[in-house]
């Protein structure tokens, strides 16, 4: 191609140069110039335009033979044409591969531009929320799922975790949402149909209610039973040990009552309201003195870095630093320490309980607020709870729109840290240093 460029410019040179030539020999070079160069123009234009024409026409004719300038132009337009040509076949033949294997799946699949605009979408898509994949290409998403919780979580570019919404087409019928990265400055947005298993979710739900109800009846009558037994002075000796088990297992049985009926309720309970407010540092300051003094519980600090409070429930909230702090007094003796903090900042409120106990081990932490999940019965200094305190604390939490954080290093203690969102804050002026060291004193 190079030597072309060379041969185009020496023609030119050459034709300029003769037509200077000749008209210098009659006398005038400046004309003989112009009509050189005049004569170059026309011809080259006359050349460009049979390209354009066969541009348009794809018949090139002659230009196709030859060694000029416009037979290589034509050479260079041709190979970069049937390379197009192969891209796109190969695009159309991976296009339709794709939509097969997409249309295989059982779970929608919808990718999104970084505008969140639908560039394709399978069949399950269209089965499952009515996408429509020729009408409904360019448009948003949100266009289409119109759920106030799937547009909130577009919104806050965090894809983390799914959503669920009811489906747009069937009545009591539940989508999980979930958008994950996906090629370059796109999303692939997942959708599974889940109602079945929030159907299967509801039936355990009442099922456990409604048994844990039926319980606490005959629960309080036996209870009544054996609190008569025990009080009677006639009662012979070798069934006073025996009498007290059964105190302790009956006992025992309806807290697992009353906490399977408090979990029933939290997971059949919408947000939790934001007309009560609640004083953090006044319930933390109770439960430190309820368990102050009491036979082997360790030293219990309070630290209240902000008196700003928390929208929500405070009977909810109560039985989140109840919880937190039972489970710190259950693994960490006597010799040990718990702190019960309360701060708040830009993002929100923080709620501590730590203690220096056993510690957990890290591979159990994911596992912890599971229902009757317990690490290891043996390692606490009593019989132990139950393993409902926790996912407890994780349903009040989801209630107020908070996460719960779990920090532990086995042998040196663990940390239980409950942030709130901004939203739910109340802010007040913070307490000064002073005034901790006070109310931690009390």
């Amino acid at each position: 191609m190079r030597r072309i460029r060379q041969n185009v410019v020496a023609v030119n040179v050459l034709v300029l140069g003769g037509g200077t030539f000749i008209g210098w020999l009659y006398g005038y070079a400046d004309w003989g110039l112009l009509v050189a160069a005049l004569g170059a123009l026309a011809w080259n234009l006359r050349q460009l335009l049979r390209f354009e024409s066969a541009l348009r026409s794809q018949h090139f004719g002659r230009l196709k033979y030859g060694d000029s300038i416009w037979s290589r132009m034509y050479s260079q337009y041709s190979f970069q044409r049937q390379r197009t040509k192969f891209y796109r076949k190969n695009y159309r033949r991976l296009l339709k591969e794709f939509r097969k294997s997409t249309n295989a799946m059982p779970d929608g699949g919808i990718v999104l531009n970084d505008q969140f605009e639908i560039v394709l979408c399978n069949r399950a898509a269209r089965d499952l929320a009515g996408f429509r994949r020729k009408k409904d290409r360019g448009q948003r998403v949100d266009n289409i799922l119109r759920d106030p919780s799937f547009g909130a979580y577009l919104k806050s570019g965090d894809f983390t975790d799914g959503i669920e919404i009811e489906s747009p087409l069937t009545e009591n019928a539940w989508l999980h949402c979930r958008i994950v990265p996906y090629g370059a400055d796109q999303l692939l947005l997942l959708l599974q149909d889940v109602t079945e298993r929030r159907r299967l979710a509801t039936i355990r739900r009442e099922f456990v209610a409604n048994a844990s109800h039926e319980l606490r009846s005959p629960l309080t009558v036996i209870s009544g039973y054996l609190d008569t037994l025990a009080s009677d002075p006639g009662i012979p000796e070798d069934w006073q040990n025996p009498l007290n088990q059964m105190q302790v297992q009956a006992t025992r049985m309806n807290n697992i009552v009353a906490e399977l009926l408090e979990l029933s309720r939290l997971e059949g309970a919408g947000v939790a309201p934001i007309d009560e407010v609640v004083d953090i540092c006044g319930l933390l300051s109770a439960a430190r003195k309820s368990q102050a003094g009491r036979e082997g519980v360790p030293g219990i600090e309070l630290k209240c870095e902000s008196r700003a409070q928390v929208r929500g429930s405070s009977a909810e909230v109560e039985s989140i630093i109840d919880n937190l702090l039972s489970n710190a007094i259950r693994y960490t003796n006597s010799e040990g320490a718990i702190t019960l903090s309360w701060m708040t900042d830009a993002s929100g409120g923080h709620l501590s309980v730590a203690d220096t106990g056993i510690g957990i081990e890290p591979e159990f932490i994911p596992r912890l607020t599971e229902r009757f999940f317990r690490v290891d019965a043996g390692r606490s200094r009593d019989d132990g709870g139950v393993g409902l305190g926790l996912a407890i604390v994780k349903r009040i939490m989801e209630r107020h729109e908070a996460t719960l954080d779990i920090e532990s290093t086995p042998g040196a203690g663990s940390r239980f840290t409950c942030h709130f969102p901004f939203s739910r804050i109340v802010s007040e002026a913070p307490i000064s240093i002073a005034g901790n060291a006070g109310s931690a004193g009390q």
